[in-house]
């Protein structure tokens, strides 16, 4: 009679996102696009409000399609850190909105330069690839509005449901 060794099981999901990238700009120039609304809308928003200090909240149409994402400040240390909640607004689903929180450290690189880490936790696993999806397609726009550079439309802003280049993108933030 064979033994019959158990399946082993498959390695779960990691339960953060995290992503880096180097900027060509020093920190404090890159601080601000997490904390000032017309820089917010350079790289990651539609239209955005926020008010950027600890227990601040902010809100941001993601897509200019009703992908409202909002959450409240929890640290802010200029120009190395910054900790928010996140959570996608309630669109009238049954479940309500999960709440996570992002933390953005920055350190210079030695090149004038900075070394942007993101972590962001708590990310529900069944939205989980669709927000590390966002985040590396934010963050690349974000290297290049940081630096100087004109990351020009975005172009998950434009695209509409159905879509085939918009199936992931809606997927996260859905």
């Amino acid at each position: 009679m064979a033994s019959m060794a158990p399946e082993p099981e498959p390695e779960p999901e990691p339960e953060e996102i995290v992503r880096e990238v180097r900027i060509a700009a020093s920190p404090d120039e890159v601080f601000p696009y997490f904390t000032d609304a017309d820089k917010l809308v350079v790289w990651k928003a539609v239209r955005a409000e926020l008010d950027a200090r600890p227990g601040g909240v902010f809100r941001m149409d993601v897509t200019g399609r009703g992908d409202i994402a909002r959450g409240q400040y929890v640290e802010i240390d200029p120009p190395r850190r910054v900790v928010f909640t996140w959570e996608w607004e309630d669109r009238g689903t049954a479940t309500p909105p999960a709440r996570s929180v992002v933390e953005v450290t920055l350190s210079p690189d030695g090149d004038g330069g900075t070394l942007l880490r993101l972590v962001h936790r708590g990310v529900p696993q069944e939205i989980r690839r669709g927000s590390a999806a966002g985040w590396a397609h934010y963050l690349a726009r974000l290297v290049l509005a940081a630096a100087g550079h004109d990351p020009g439309p975005d172009p998950w802003a434009t695209a509409t449901p159905g879509d085939p280049m918009s199936e992931i993108e809606i997927e996260g933030v859905q």
